[in-house]
């Protein structure tokens, strides 16, 4: 598996992930009727921020994440990020390889720290890895996500120093 930042050449082949993790409701707080092009200017990142993609030895995209500053200003030292797998990709170590190449990458770019503003609850996956990398919850919002299938549970702000 190859990570590299994402063209725009890459989105035909981004946009079925996105598309397919939004839709399933359980792990975003975008629309579950996300259009193509809301969700290209939402994932596609410009300057300070960026795109990366998880390709394959195929040549396949098997997952994306987006960095940026998580705030502008005063705040623009603290990085964000998120991140989408391909649910054919999952369990392969490809969100834990993104996790590293953004965690490298914000280091790389000057920022202090990342913090993850909505990492859902009940996204027990997720929430383990973001601490086996060194983040910890540093609150939640409690009933802050309608889960499609668990109703209304927490979403966690997550933290680390780079």
């Amino acid at each position: 598996m190859r990570i590299r930042e994402a063209t725009g050449a890459d989105w035909p082949a981004i946009w079925p992930i996105v598309e397919a993790v939004v839709r399933a409701g359980d792990t975003y707080t975008y629309p579950r009727d996300l259009d193509e092009t809301f969700g290209q200017t939402l994932w596609m990142q410009s300057s300070p921020g960026v795109t990366l993609v998880a390709v394959d030895d195929d040549g396949r995209v098997v997952g994306t994440a987006k960095l940026g500053p998580n705030q502008m200003g005063p705040g623009s030292h603290v990085a964000n990020a998120s991140f989408m797998v391909a649910a054919e990709a999952r369990g392969r170590g490809v969100g834990r390889a993104l996790g590293e190449a953004v965690l490298a990458r914000a280091r790389e770019d000057g920022y202090r720290a990342m913090q993850f503003n909505a990492v859902v609850e009940a996204n027990k996956a997720a929430v383990a890895l973001w601490t086996a990398l060194g983040f910890e919850v540093i609150g939640t919002a409690p009933e802050a996500f309608d889960h499609p299938r668990e109703g209304l549970v927490g979403l966690h702000i997550m933290y680390r120093g780079l």
